[in-house]
């Protein structure tokens, strides 16, 4: 018995979301979910993490 996953690229962010949430196994369905959002997400705001303590004294600010 062949078990055909959903199309995951004609569900909504929503569906896929809920589906995601009730398999939690399904890996290809997480990895899909995830990739959607970062494409959501080209525009975010990227801090970097101090390496120094220097940049941590920057930290607050």
């Amino acid at each position: 018995m062949i078990i055909m996953s959903p199309d995951f690229n004609t569900m909504s962010k929503a569906e896929l979301r809920s589906y995601v949430l009730a398999h939690r196994d399904d890996n290809e369905a997480f990895y899909n979910l995830v990739d959607r959002l970062k494409a959501d997400n080209q525009d975010a705001v990227k801090y970097p993490c101090p390496n120094t303590p220097e940049d941590w004294a920057k930290v607050p600010e």
